[in-house]
């Protein structure tokens, strides 16, 4: 178990990370947000500031001027990680890539070439993600249950001879894209991150054993408080993950629509929607989101084909597209994804004093 000391005013009494070689101030990871939510600005901000600072990259080539997408990909994941890392003045800074996304393997290859810290890949199982490694990336898998790590940790130990540098444990309240079938699954008592977390690590204690390697266990979902924190860190993992309360920040990449949006929620907003993608997902409700509930299709082209789940013939609207708007201020042709917490975010501040806030 972690240890909390009792500290002066001001000083951290948490231990920072440590993931391989690299060291974190403190034992935080920024979720990746897309799509344009958590970019360079963000994720350099949280890494300056003594945290792993994360891009999220669905979606990433939506910010570049250019019909061939998987390109502007490539070029946007390129830019946002040399500004981010230029922006982050030494911390650690990682990226967050979905398995399920068309051009996994060109954002995994950019990524790795650009010097990345650490790949965070999760929306899938990222069975074959050591396959890619030729340079000192970390690499950390994202689950949401301990069958899930079992499963990776098998696969990449027979066919790559690798143990993962960490695991992010996703629970049922955390924004976004969830790793659960349905909404009984969300709301079930034995997912919850208080339930997972103490098996999670006693098998990835066991892996250590047999190994000889630590695998850090990082924890997230629906976090909001220090009290939260030490509440996780006390149950045995070594860090947390927050997405939702870094996007109320000044910092954030997202228009500040999107952030009023985050500001002015209620829990009775909070609405589980049936996403594109094929997964349930957590999201404000929105005069868009109850169009579609409506049975109201936003007619659209795919241009991107960006999911590999995503069955565009049939979906009601292009969810990339969505989110992008959304990401860009325009909420009438989007929605905003969104963790359990959010309703006891109601201002904007500074990255450093959120974190400072957090773990001093």
């Amino acid at each position: 178990m972690n240890d909390h000391r009792s500290s002066k005013r001001g000083e951290n009494i948490f231990k920072g990370l440590k993931i391989g070689e690299l060291t974190t101030k403190y034992p935080l990871v920024q979720g990746g947000m897309a799509v344009g939510i958590s970019l360079d600005n963000l994720a350099g901000a949280v890494a300056k500031a003594g945290g792993i600072g994360v891009i999220g990259t669905a979606g990433i080539g939506l910010f570049e001027n250019m019909k061939n997408y998987k390109e502007a990909s490539k070029i946007a994941l390129k830019k946002f990680i040399r500004s981010a890392k230029e922006k982050a003045n030494g911390g650690v800074v990682g990226v967050n890539i979905m398995v399920a996304l068309t051009n996994y393997s060109d954002m995994v290859k950019t990524a790795i070439d650009e010097g990345i810290d650490i790949i965070f890949s999760g929306a899938g199982l990222p069975l074959s993600l050591p396959s890619y490694l030729t340079e000192k990336t970390k690499l950390v898998p994202i689950v949401s249950s301990v069958k899930a790590a079992q499963v990776i940790i098998k696969r990449w130990v027979s066919k790559y001879n690798y143990i993962p540098d960490a695991i992010v444990l996703e629970g049922p309240k955390a924004g976004g894209h969830l790793g659960f079938k349905n909404k009984e699954e969300i709301f079930s008592e034995k997912n919850s991150l208080e339930n997972i977390v103490p098996q999670l690590k006693e098998f990835l204690i066991s892996i250590e054993k047999k190994y000889g390697k630590k695998i850090p266990l990082i924890a997230g979902g629906g976090l909001f408080s220090k009290d939260d924190v030490k509440k996780i860190l006390d149950l045995g993992a070594d860090g947390v993950q927050m997405a939702t309360r870094f996007i109320a920040t000044e910092e954030c990449d997202a228009h500040e629509n999107f952030k009023k949006a985050i500001i002015n929620a209620k829990s009775d907003d909070i609405t589980i929607i049936k996403s594109p993608v094929g997964m349930p997902g957590r999201a404000i409700k929105n005069n868009f989101i109850v169009a579609v509930e409506n049975g109201e299709k936003k007619p659209f082209e795919c241009r991107y084909h960006c999911i590999k789940t995503c069955d565009f013939k049939t979906t009601p609207y292009c969810i990339a597209k969505a989110l992008y708007n959304a990401a860009i201020g325009d909420l009438e042709n989007g929605f905003v994804f969104t963790g359990a917490s959010v309703e006891k975010i109601t201002k904007i501040e500074k990255v450093e004093n959120i974190i400072k806030e957090l773990f001093e």
